[in-house]
């Protein structure tokens, strides 16, 4: 009788077991990020050559972008291991930063990738909404777009059971908000038709430098550097199509694999979540000769 009623504190001294040892991953995970990420902003505001440069300016509200992605989805994490609640008061303005953030990182994909070419193809006369003084219209329309869809899919989205905004605490995911089978089919179907505009953006202005670099008989080396910066933003494009690959994932891990359903959830997270997002401006960074400069001075 004393190993049945030492079950259940067994268990309970496991699971808080695995919830600190995923949280002591996450949080020095995320804490080395932040600082990866503010050595390149500092160097940013430091130097005048970067906020002159339309293609700097829209890597730095990249950064910016994934910072505020990786700290609402850091917090949702924590919220999920400690098992805390939230009115939807709180927990909607959350859930709407991490998804308008995620859709605007393919949108500045896309940007980038755009803004390279008119380099190429307009080298002398830019249009006057891709200089450096005005490239803050095209990043705030980025803004009012990515925002748009999950503010729209909010305050249409249908609650599981009836609840209090204000008052009723639930656990902070986007199934509580709407859940409904329509609302995920659409919610794919917009996702495809996202990724595949973004990948054909890049594709195309991939293209195209490639066919006017081979014409150039000067400055060659611009048009193929341009070319590599457009191929790295389809890599990165690939980072962020890893989000949603787990329910393969999950089938795979469940058939080869006996892990418990919140150890598969946090595999997923860490390795096709987490780790592209870091990933994804750490590479594009350090590929940068100049930036790479201040960054080893720094």
């Amino acid at each position: 009788m004393q190993n049945l009623t030492e079950l259940p504190v067994n268990a309970t001294s496991q699971t808080s077991l695995s919830v600190i040892i995923k949280v002591c991953i996450v949080i020095p995970f995320f804490c080395v990020f932040l600082c990866c990420i503010g050595i390149m902003l500092h160097i940013f505001a430091s130097h005048r050559q970067f906020l002159d440069t339309s293609r700097y300016i829209l890597f730095a509200s990249m950064l910016i972008n994934d910072t505020l992605q990786i700290l609402s989805s850091v917090l949702l994490f924590l919220f999920v291991m400690g098992q805390v609640k939230l009115v939807l008061v709180y927990c909607v303005p959350l859930l709407l930063i991490s998804t308008a953030t995620f859709q605007n990182t393919l949108l500045i994909l896309a940007t980038m990738s755009m803004e390279r070419y008119v380099a190429i193809f307009y080298p002398l006369q830019r249009p006057a909404v891709w200089r450096s003084d005005r490239i803050w219209i095209i990043i705030l329309s980025l803004w009012l777009l990515s925002c748009t869809y999950p503010s729209i899919d909010f305050a249409i989205g249908e609650l599981d059971s009836p609840v209090d905004a204000f008052s009723t605490p639930v656990f902070c995911k986007p199934s509580v908000v709407n859940s409904s089978a329509v609302h995920t089919l659409f919610k794919t179907a917009f996702y495809v038709l996202m990724f595949t505009i973004v990948a054909v953006v890049i594709l195309f202005t991939y293209v195209r430098i490639l066919i006017e670099t081979r014409k150039m008989r000067q400055n060659r080396a611009s048009g193929s550097k341009a070319m590599h910066t457009v191929l790295l933003h389809g890599f990165q494009l690939l980072l962020c199509l890893l989000a949603f690959t787990h329910p393969i994932t999950e089938t795979l891990i469940v058939l080869h694999v006996n892990w418990l359903p919140e150890d598969i959830a946090f595999f997923n997270y860490f390795c096709f979540i987490l780790i592209p997002r870091f990933l994804s401006p750490l590479i594009y960074g350090v590929r940068d000769q100049s930036l790479r400069d201040y960054i080893r001075k720094t």
